[in-house]
Formats: structure tokens, C-alpha cells, sequence
């Protein structure tokens, strides 16, 4: 998977600049420090955004619980890039023109 796709959606949803040449290790580290920042100056947002990309709330405080005494925000990046990795894959797959609809049985 390309990481132009992965860059590109962090940035928008996340408002934060990454270099164009990222590597993914670079992104859990600017995502993870990024998330430690709304942890402790604006807990609100952080919620709003896990909840705008769809990370699972059950399986976040699952994992939390699981690994307490971690640093939770790279736990968060985590699963932030997972979730955003499986967005880019269904879209590609679903994507526009693909959804095996005809015109007549598109809403």
C-alpha cells in the first residue's frame, strides 16, 4: 500500500504536517506525539477526531486496558493508522464507479 494515501488522510483528519517522505515508523512517531499533545491540552478533539475516522471505542479501551503503563499515545497511533490503512483498502476496492450497482439501483 502506498504511503502517499496514508499521508495524505492523516494530514487532512489530523491537521498535522508530514514530510512527504515519511516512512511509517516516521508516522506512528509524529502521529503518537501529536496525540500526546490533545491527551494533556485538548482531550475533547482527540475524542471528536477517533470518532470521525471510526476507531473502534470497544476495542481501544480493550487494548488500553491490556497494556496499561504504556504510552497511550502511541497505543492511539496505532490504531489510528490501522483504521485509516483499512479506509484506503476498502476504498480502493469500493471505490467510485466499483460498487457493482447498476444506474437505475444507485440512490
Amino acid at each position: 500500500m502506498s504511503n502517499v494515501a496514508l499521508h495524505s488522510s492523516l494530514q487532512q483528519d489530523f491537521d498535522v504536517t508530514i514530510p512527504e517522505k515519511a516512512t511509517l515508523q516516521d508516522l506512528h512517531n509524529i502521529l503518537s506525539a501529536y496525540i500526546d499533545e490533545l491527551i494533556q491540552k485538548d482531550f475533547e478533539r482527540l475524542i471528536f477526531l477517533l470518532y470521525k475516522i471510526d476507531v473502534s471505542e470497544k476495542k481501544l479501551k480493550q487494548i488500553l486496558k491490556e497494556q496499561a503503563g504504556k504510552n497511550a499515545g502511541k497505543i492511539i497511533a496505532e490504531l489510528v493508522i490501522e483504521r485509516q490503512q483499512q479506509k484506503i483498502i476498502a476504498r480502493k476496492n469500493f471505490g467510485e464507479g466499483k460498487s457493482g450497482f447498476g444506474e437505475e439501483e444507485k440512490w
